[in-house]
């Protein structure tokens, strides 16, 4: 069966053993990482800004002696207080919650639960976290995410939205624990995401 471009109508092949591959060029890897042994944060740095938006995959374990804790998230090095704002709506199964850091002086946003060292063993949370128009300089970033995790009959799941208060381009992404260190295993992925004109 032949593959056929919406966006530029090109024509590739067919998808049988033995073809040339069918790789789409408007989603692309940046960079991944998986660790090792627990650390307290990741960095995203020198992020080509050839792309329309960023996305950041990942799935995540804490060391912290609790059931869970939440993501932290840093942008361009900036931890000056009052550049972030943040809501989010979550759920645990039973009940519903809102929360915000709206004129809180965060120096940071949060977003997603995810397990600490007494939840269901070796269960991990995941997260899909959009970067909007990370390089238009005549307007604040916005960020979505949509993420949780499940516990063998408990857990949490969380849709947020996040605004990083400058306008400067996104050039790094630092994520950190929201407690104590990221798992073993835990593991983060950078994409590209480009857009026709």
């Amino acid at each position: 069966m032949a593959v056929v471009s919406i966006k530029n109508k090109l024509r590739r092949g067919n998808l049988l053993v033995g073809n040339d591959p069918y790789i789409p060029t408007d989603f692309e890897s940046i960079a991944t990482t998986t660790l090792t042994t627990s650390t307290a944060d990741i960095t995203f740095s020198s992020i080509p800004g050839t792309y329309t938006h960023l996305q950041v995959r990942g799935i995540v374990r804490d060391t912290v002696s609790g059931a869970n804790t939440m993501l932290r998230w840093n942008v361009n090095g900036v931890t000056d207080s009052g550049k972030y704002m943040w809501h989010d709506l979550t759920g645990d199964g039973a009940t519903v919650y809102a929360g915000s850091g709206v004129g809180q002086g965060d120096t940071y946003f949060r977003n997603i639960r995810y397990p600490g060292a007494t939840s269901t063993a070796s269960a991990f949370g995941v997260f899909v976290l959009d970067v909007l128009d990370y390089t238009n300089t005549n307007k604040n970033t916005t960020f979505r995410t949509l993420g949780g995790y499940d516990a063998n009959g408990s857990g949490w799941v969380a849709l947020t939205s996040a605004v990083y208060l400058e306008t400067n381009a996104i050039t790094s992404i630092k994520i950190s624990s929201g407690a104590t260190a990221f798992a073993q295993y835990s593991s983060f992925a950078l994409y590209g995401i480009k857009v026709a004109s």
